[in-house]
């Protein structure tokens, strides 16, 4: 199993907010923030709504961290950051900026 402390930790500044990096064949959507929510949907199928919270300039998903470890690859979790997905380890949550 993924530590996904560790990849976002590895792979956060160099992929951070670089959507084009991603493969127009991996791709779901062209727009960053809908791909992250489809890749996370499919990965972790879910009914709630995907976004969970929100403060101030940030947003919360509803996708728990370690059931995305349990089936992602590391190239979705880099795919995930190159999205502006990052790991709020305060809240252990996925977070993205808005």
């Amino acid at each position: 199993m993924l530590n996904i402390t560790e990849l976002f930790e590895t792979h956060g500044n160099e992929h951070f907010l670089k959507f084009d990096d991603i493969p127009s064949e991996r791709r779901l959507s062209n727009r960053p923030d809908l791909n992250a929510f489809l890749l996370l949907d499919k990965l972790v199928p879910g009914s709630a709504d995907m976004i969970s919270a929100a403060k101030h300039d940030q947003i919360y998903l509803s996708v728990d961290p370690d059931a995305v470890t349990e089936v992602a690859t590391e190239e979705q979790i880099v795919d995930l950051i190159r999205c502006g997905v990052w790991l709020d380890t305060e809240y252990d949550s996925f977070s993205m900026f808005v």
